[in-house]
């Protein structure tokens, strides 16, 4: 049989997870997890990591892969992901690429890399003391491109891009290498706005009840530093300021809410900016397939798999 592989994309909390559960468990696929934070250990709750029970006997892959107290590149999430697609292969099953980074699932896909440029200490230890809008206001003027790309709120990812930037003398190259060299069929998860803000606001609650806020705390106590716990995503970040005295937890509510319908929709700028349209590669088309529904996916799966 042909080697094919599926990716279920979309903005947080729009059930990703769960799709991508019900077309493994229906078509014989096994996971590979494309989340920027669910590779660290200990990055659980606040993260939205599927448990054990969710995963419904469905192999799980880059889960719990790496220390947080190191920084996990791409191009290590690439190496680890391809070594899973292999296994799944060899498994006689299909993988599927489920989540919301999409500049990892782009790493898989479209075969990019990002330039090895070596850490600048100094640089970066002049850049931490400014602030993320200071970053990113720099970056926009060296480099367009990537400030489109980028979250304006994550300090680690501005800094390494000016990094890149002063040390080359050039914008932020994004290498394109070969494609994979299998049928990829996209599906990207769809909901309204009004929708989504729902959801965020119920996953939001349910998530600080379920122990987020200790989830924190049990992190800060392993050795994290309050900095680089506000490094790795909102709901880390606000927590991290809630635990500090910064804000109350009335504020730490409200602003996570606005920041995580933010974030929610600079995924969909990014997904709609890199797949679009009727553009292919080989034997893969890079359009995204917009489903509202399971009974959708499943058709779109089962005609793929025919091809």
């Amino acid at each position: 049989m042909t080697k094919r592989i599926i990716v279920i994309l979309g903005p947080t909390t729009s059930g990703k997870s769960n799709l991508a559960v019900r077309i493994a468990r229906k078509f014989n696929g096994e996971i590979v997890s494309a989340d920027s934070r669910q590779v660290y250990k200990g990055f659980d709750i606040g993260s939205g990591k599927v448990t054990k029970n969710e995963m419904m006997g469905i192999p799980h892959h880059l889960l719990s892969v790496a220390n947080p107290k190191r920084k996990f590149t791409v191009a290590q999430y690439r190496k680890l992901a391809l070594k899973a697609i292999e296994k799944i292969f060899e498994n006689g099953k299909i993988p599927i690429i489920c989540g919301g980074t999409g500049f990892y699932i782009q790493s898989i896909i479209d075969g990019i890399v990002i330039p090895k440029v070596k850490p600048d200490w100094k640089l970066r230890e002049r850049l931490s003391k400014k602030t993320a809008e200071e970053l990113f206001i720099w970056l926009r003027k060296i480099d367009p491109r990537r400030a489109k790309t980028i979250d304006p709120n994550n300090k680690r990812r501005l800094i390494r891009a000016l990094e890149i930037v002063t040390t080359t003398k050039a914008t932020v190259p994004l290498l394109q290498k070969k494609p994979l060299p299998f049928p990829v069929l996209l599906i990207g998860v769809k909901k309204t706005a009004p929708e989504l803000k729902r959801l965020i606001q119920t996953r939001l609650l349910k998530r600080i009840k379920q122990g987020m806020i200790n989830e924190v705390k049990r992190l800060k106590e392993s050795g994290l530093s309050w900095k680089r716990l506000e490094e790795l995503g909102l709901e880390y970040r606000y927590v991290s300021k809630y635990l500090q005295g910064k804000i109350n937890r009335k504020e730490m509510i409200e602003k996570l809410q606005k920041e995580i319908e933010h974030f929610a929709k600079r995924q969909m700028t990014w997904f709609s900016r890199h797949w679009t349209g009727s553009c292919k590669a080989g034997k893969r088309d890079k359009e995204i397939n917009w489903v509202e529904n399971y009974q959708r996916a499943e058709t779109l799966v089962k005609n793929f798999l025919k091809k």
